[in-house]
Formats: C-alpha cells, structure tokens, sequence
C-alpha cells in the first residue's frame, strides 16, 4: 500500500488523518516536529507528504511550515507535498503552490477533498515512476545498441524507431537480402547503412543507386554496366553498381522504379550473383549484399503486372518497416535539436508546432525545416513563426474531452508541468485547469 507522511505538531489531527487514510487503504507514519519527519523520509519509502504550516505555539506566520517544505523540495524534489492551513497562513500556501506544492487544504478540512487529492497524487506518483522506469530502460537499451553494433550516428527517441532499429542489428549479419519500407524521406538509407556497417562486408563499398532519379532507359546500364555502344552517347565501356559493389553492399532505393528487364536481371543476379554488362554476352561474376527499399506498394504493383512477384519474395527474406515520422512523435524534437545543432534552440511555441505539424515529407522535410528556421533567424531562440510551417487545420468538431487517465498520462509524461501536458492532450492550460477541477485531479 502507498505510504502518506503526517507532519504535524497536533496529535489529534495525526491520529484523525491517520484512520481517515487507513479506511481507503493507505498507510500512514506521523511526525510531530519538522525534524521528526525529514528523519522519517531519510529511513522510509514515502509517497506524499502531508504537513502542517506552524509547529510552535502562539506562532500563525507559516514560517515554519515553509522551511519545511522547502527541505522536502531540496532533499526529495519529485515528492508530492499537502499544506494544511489556517486561513491566517492562506498567502503563504499560495506561495509555495507557486513553488511546487501539490495542493493546500483549510482546517478543518474536508474529508473527501483530502481523499481525493491524495489518491489523484498517488497515482499522478505511480505513472511518473513507471514512466522514469520506462524512460530508465529505454535509454538502458539504447546505450546497449550502441556498445554492441555501428549505428552510423542515427539520431533517434520515438521507441517505433528504435524497434526498427534493434531489428537492422539483428540481421545485419545475415547473409540474405533485406527490403526497407517506409515513405519518402523517412530515413530508409540510415537504415541501410546499419545494415551495411554490421555485416559481414562491412569493410567492403557500400554503394547507393536511387532508381527513381535515373531514367528508365539507363538503369540497366546504371545496374551492370555497359559495353561502348550499348546505347545512344555511349563511347566507351563503363563499369555498373554491381562492379562497384563487388565484395560490398548494395542499396536499391526505390526498387519499384525498376522496369520488367531489369527486375529479370536483377533476379539473376540475387540467385547466381552473375550478370553480362549492356551490350555483352560475356558473364560477369560478383558477390554482392543487396538490401533494397521502397515506399511504394509492392503487393499492389505485383497485381498489376508492374513488378515481379519472385524478385519481390527474393528481395523481402527480411522486411524492416520504417514508419512515418508522424507515427513516432518522440523523434521529432530529438531530431529538430540535432538539425539545429548547439548554437540555438526552439521555445515552447516552436516545439509545440513541430509536434502539430503533419509532416508529410518525414525527416527529410524536418531537416530542411530546421535548416531554413536557422538561417532566417536572428536570434539564438527560435519562435514558432520563423519555422514556416502552415497553421494546423481547424477540425470540423471539437474533439473529445480527455477521461480521467488520459490526463494523468499526459500529466506524468509532462513530470507534472501542466503547460506540456495541456499541449499534448490540445487544450490551453486554463482549460486542462478546469478539466482537472472537474475530475478531481489536483494541481501539481
């Protein structure tokens, strides 16, 4: 059961806090005195602290209940902490609301208000714990990524990411063609480096042919080579992707560009590693890894007769699916820093538009956001009109209000800073106020 810490000099209030607490299932320890109590907190596992503003007698200024809480804050400064105050005290409550304390409470109090502050504390405590827990083990992994394999500096927060990520160190050694999938600018080449720098050819070329910005007529050419001739301007032989890639890695983006001849050859290649240049009859022989990507629907141009299906299960032995950057949120300000470098930084208004912005062009468009953001402005912070982004669409109806747990989420994903938590769940801060006094959560 969670733990409440009494601090005050009045043995009634103690004991009547206590059975209150006892009847809801939470565990309470009293104090008489300010150092009573900090004793406490050094020798138990405590989850709130509930305190008096005044422990000696004849003394109503709440001075020594604010040096008390300003101890908790020092020592402990992720512990929740409830005033309890006359009213003489009412402004020096107000203060330390302004300083970090939880919630604050007349005497004599009201049960079922103290009751409900403490279980919404409670689990407001429980979801910042579990939340650091998960935070904890993410960055754990995350260092363990990067002890064990080449990441190629990929830059990255979202866990979506990092799955994708784990999964590219897992085959990298392989010995079996890989396909990326993912849209436009989503970062499939980074993956495809990781690929390359943890295989067993990665002291060899790692070589990169995007099909989707050569003409059709020259892939081929592009792909295995040419004798002089073999097509209009060509005056001498040259070497292809494969010949430039012998002993290494080969990255075909956008394989979906690929026309119907070229799939044939690039088919032959995989099952035999030989090909013959454009224009030769003459077998060339090459030991090339071959990872692939696309954003485009495989499946579907299968259907249509635009792409083969047997080169399709070739290239896919292992699939990574990278998402869209608006599908791992957490990147997208880890990136917008490293984009941005040391010399400046985003304000709250520019980080909350880059959260609400769409992006459509992934990461790619991020980079050119940031790159763009950091030349046009003058100063070392960025504002959120200087990044250029539209103004986010008006939504045809009001979204649903967010329950209960939704909020609490949002408020120990934020540590308890209601501004960031009210971006989140899209509401002003004066409306995730009054959402929390409808719930029953307390201010944090």
């Amino acid at each position: 059961m969670p733990t409440v810490l009494i601090i005050d000099d009045h043995a009634a209030v103690a004991i009547a806090l206590d059975v209150l607490f006892s009847l809801h299932e939470i565990d309470a320890l009293s104090a008489a005195t300010p150092e009573e109590g900090l004793a406490l907190l050094e020798r138990h596992a405590i989850d709130l602290v509930v305190q008096d503003m005044n422990f000696s007698a004849d003394t109503t200024s709440g001075e020594e209940g604010a040096a008390l809480f300003h101890a908790i804050r020092t020592r402990h400064p992720d512990l929740p902490v409830i005033l309890l105050t006359a009213w003489t005290q009412l402004d020096a409550a107000v203060d330390l609301i302004k300083s970090g304390a939880a919630d604050y409470l007349a005497k004599p109090w009201d049960d079922r208000r103290l009751v409900a502050s403490v279980r919404n504390l409670l689990e407001l405590g429980q979801a910042n714990r579990a939340l650091r827990a998960r935070v904890v083990a993410e960055q754990r992994q995350r260092h363990a990524l990067e002890d064990a394999f080449d990441l190629r500096g990929m830059v990255w927060q979202d866990p979506a990411t990092e799955r994708v990520v784990h999964l590219a160190c897992q085959v990298a050694r392989a010995d079996v063609p890989v396909l990326i999938s993912g849209p436009n600018g989503s970062g499939k080449e980074c993956i495809a480096a990781i690929v390359q720098a943890n295989s067993l050819v990665a002291k060899g070329p790692f070589v990169v042919l995007n099909c989707g910005a050569v003409p059709v007529d020259l892939i081929e050419a592009e792909l295995f080579g040419a004798e002089a001739g073999a097509y209009t301007g060509s005056t001498r032989a040259r070497d292809g992707k494969f010949d430039a890639a012998d002993g290494g890695t080969l990255f075909l983006d956008e394989i979906g560009n690929l026309p119907l001849a070229g799939q044939m050859k690039l088919l032959r290649v995989l099952e035999t590693g030989r090909f013959e240049r454009l224009g030769s009859n003459r077998e060339r022989q090459v030991k090339v890894r071959v990872i692939s990507a696309s954003n485009a629907d495989l499946p579907a141009m299968i259907r249509a007769g635009t792409f083969r299906e047997d080169l399709f299960y070739r290239l896919n032995v292992i699939e990574l699916r990278l998402p869209p950057l608006a599908q791992r949120p957490a990147d997208i300000l880890v990136l917008a820093r490293h984009f941005l470098g040391h010399e400046k930084t985003l304000d709250a208004q520019a980080q909350a538009a880059l959260l609400a912005h769409g992006w459509p062009g992934n990461v790619r468009e991020l980079k050119n956001v940031m790159q763009r953001a950091s030349l046009l402005s003058a100063g070392s912070v960025i504002h959120a009109p200087e990044l250029g982004l539209p103004a986010a669409p008006i939504a045809p109806s009001a979204a649903p209000e967010p329950d209960r747990g939704s909020v609490i989420e949002a408020l120990a994903r934020a540590h308890g800073v209601v501004a960031q938590a009210a971006q989140e769940l899209g509401l002003s801060r004066q409306a995730l106020y009054r959402r929390m006094e409808r719930l029953g959560i307390a201010r944090g």
